[in-house]
């Protein structure tokens, strides 16, 4: 199976993630796609990408121009590649490129869509986001599979927005981390004590303000009861507001980016693992499902979420986590009422958590791999390929 992986953001981590997802289920991959930051990467992987040009973070409308662009001077990059049996795009701009780039080519390949965020601007009621929607509907005709990494994305927004007229089969490949980066479990940083001050880790990509005013708010008044570690890439907004906390905040610092590798020594230090993003409160935020419960779950953190969100949902279905309905209201009086045995209660139900729920093993590889040969006997109808995904994309989704 040969596969090209058109990409938004070379420099984005989750590629590299997905990549060697690919790789270890031999899967022959080539990348092309845009990058943001200084320069496109030598290699994501192992394998030396295509760069089709350079975006910059929220310019959304700039992206699109540069996929559209792209998606009419493609026959090239098609000459280029030879021959692909799937063109799997990673958001919505990609797939106007892989969808153009389909047609370029002798044989007609599988098309896949991932999906890992649905874009605040495709969910505004404005006439230029129900256009969106609108080309993305379009799209979505000759999409073979739509790959998500939660189910909220498909109840929210796919079932009832885009899939009045025709639906693609549907799989759910959640963030886990790769079990070769990062999975070793973490050992308790020495000092770390069953007690006050509690040490709460917010990790990742940093881009709620509401959560720097809750916990920065917290741990100024509370030294005493609460630390919070922040690692991660800060947004830009978020990068200003944290220069003006810190200085004012002795019980909150800000360690920079890591990577898998660090995950162990990060997590060894924390009591909680902070799971909560208010950043577009009413719909993304409330629908996917956070690399942070994933990250720290092989490390046996606590959790803390918000009750009534996909993360909150999931935490409950493993009996994990601590989850409130006001964190600004009830994070507080939690801490105060926390004792060692109270913890120690939420450390073991932690611990006892299955490693498959965090953990991205071989058998997740091969899975991705069927997925992928699912999309090609969709294209081709080949009942030689292998099974087919069940028709619905709710029973797809419960069955994986």
């Amino acid at each position: 199976m040969r596969l090209v992986y058109l990409v938004h953001n070379l420099n984005d981590p989750a590629v590299e993630k997905r990549v060697s997802m690919l790789k270890a289920g031999g899967v022959d991959t080539l990348i092309a796609g845009f990058w943001r930051g200084e320069a496109p990467p030598a290699d994501v992987a192992g394998i030396k990408p295509w760069a089709l040009g350079k975006t910059k973070d929220a310019a959304f409308a700039a992206r699109a121009f540069a996929s559209v662009k792209n998606a009419t001077a493609n026959a090239s990059l098609a000459r280029k590649i030879g021959h692909a049996d799937v063109l799997m795009a990673r958001n919505l701009e990609m797939l106007a490129i892989a969808t153009g780039l389909a047609g370029k080519f002798k044989r007609r390949p599988a098309i896949v869509y991932e999906v890992l965020d649905i874009h605040r601007l495709m969910l505004s009621n404005k006439p230029w986001a129900v256009g969106l929607r609108s080309f993305e509907r379009f799209l979505l005709r000759d999409v073979d599979v739509l790959v998500t990494s939660s189910p909220g994305f498909l109840r929210e927004y796919f079932d009832p927005l885009q899939f009045a007229r025709s639906r693609p089969d549907v799989a759910l490949v959640e963030n886990k981390i790769l079990s070769w980066t990062g999975a070793t479990p973490a050992r308790a940083r020495a000092d770390l004590v069953a007690g006050p001050p509690w040490y709460i880790g917010w990790f990742g990509m940093i881009r709620c303000r509401r959560s720097l005013e809750i916990l920065s708010n917290l741990a100024r008044r509370r030294p005493d009861l609460l630390r919070v570690e922040i690692h991660g890439r800060p947004t830009g907004e978020l990068t200003e507001a944290l220069e003006k906390v810190l200085p004012s905040t002795p019980g909150l610092t800000f360690g920079g980016a890591y990577t898998p590798t660090d995950l162990p020594e990060l997590y060894g230090g924390m009591h909680f693992s902070w799971s909560i993003d208010y950043f577009e409160a009413d719909t993304n935020s409330r629908w996917l499902l956070p690399n942070r419960i994933y990250e720290g779950g092989p490390h046996n953190v606590v959790p803390l979420a918000v009750r009534g969100t996909e993360t909150g949902r999931w935490l409950d279905r493993f009996g994990l986590g601590v989850l409130m309905d006001a964190p600004e209201r009830e994070l507080e009086g939690l801490l105060e009422q926390l004792t060692p045995q109270s913890y120690a209660a939420l450390k073991r139900a932690s611990m006892d958590a299955p490693r498959s729920a965090f953990v991205a093993d071989q058998s997740d590889c091969d899975r991705l791999r069927g997925i992928l040969s699912n999309a090609l006997w969709h294209r081709s109808g080949a009942t030689s390929v292998g099974k087919r995904l069940p028709a619905r994309p709710t029973a797809a989704l419960e069955s994986m």
